[in-house]
């Protein structure tokens, strides 16, 4: 946790699920320790559209935003994981918000098993797998934040 905010000062979360294309995005509740796929930006080579972001922001205003952090299962890096790092940079400094990484080692895999248990549902039209990544990265924080 940033040394600048502390868990109290925290209500709402923005997390994002990075990709060169894509990025989920989802937002996340303090005090109910939960998280909900919000909305699917698309990106060029890991650039969104930055009007988009900063109408999120201003919508769900978040203390926080928390960024997987792609890494290989033997926890190197990926190919991918520098253009994260200057993604979630790149947040920081345009909206003067803290950023975390959460590892996101598995994050599709168990979106994947998350879409598949609802047996595509209705509700499981409007979401999809980055959407849900993203969902999944912020209650990953919110585990860690409860181990410390």
């Amino acid at each position: 946790m940033p040394d600048q905010l502390n868990a109290t000062e925290i209500k709402t979360i923005l997390g994002f699920d990075f990709g060169l294309t894509k990025i989920g995005v989802a937002v996340g509740q303090m005090v109910t320790k939960t998280a909900s796929p919000l909305t699917l930006l698309g990106a060029q080579d890991g650039a969104p559209q930055w009007t988009e972001v900063q109408k999120l922001i201003e919508e769900w205003s978040p203390q926080l935003l928390v960024v997987g952090y792609p890494l290989q299962m033997d926890g190197t890096k990926q190919a991918v994981s520098k253009a994260a790092k200057r993604f979630g940079n790149r947040l920081a400094g345009r909206f003067q918000l803290p950023v975390e990484w959460v590892d996101e080692r598995l994050s599709s895999y168990d979106a994947e098993l998350y879409l598949a248990d609802l047996n595509k549902s209705s509700e499981s039209d409007k979401l999809n797998l980055d959407t849900i990544s993203a969902k999944l990265i912020i209650e990953q924080w919110f585990n860690q934040l409860d181990a410390n």
